[in-house]
């Protein structure tokens, strides 16, 4: 899944019957969660949105994802 060039990987819980998610490649720790597809992307959006908020409102550049090639150096 990706929004505004942050990725995330989604995993689901069996048990909970809940979808969630992690933004990979920051080292920023992001996640998020859903009960359906929708709801999940949604909720992604909704965290990159508030984190680039939160960014903004602290002076902070937020992390810009690494590239594959960048991260395995």
């Amino acid at each position: 899944m990706k929004y505004k060039g942050y990725e995330a990987v989604i995993e689901y819980d069996e048990e909970d019957q809940l979808f969630f998610g992690r933004v990979i490649n920051i080292e920023d720790i992001i996640v998020f969660d859903g009960l359906s597809v929708d709801e999940l992307k949604q909720a992604f959006q909704t965290v990159i949105d508030q984190y680039l908020a939160d960014c903004q409102a602290l002076n902070k550049y937020p992390e810009t994802p690494l590239s594959k090639l960048e991260s395995s150096m």
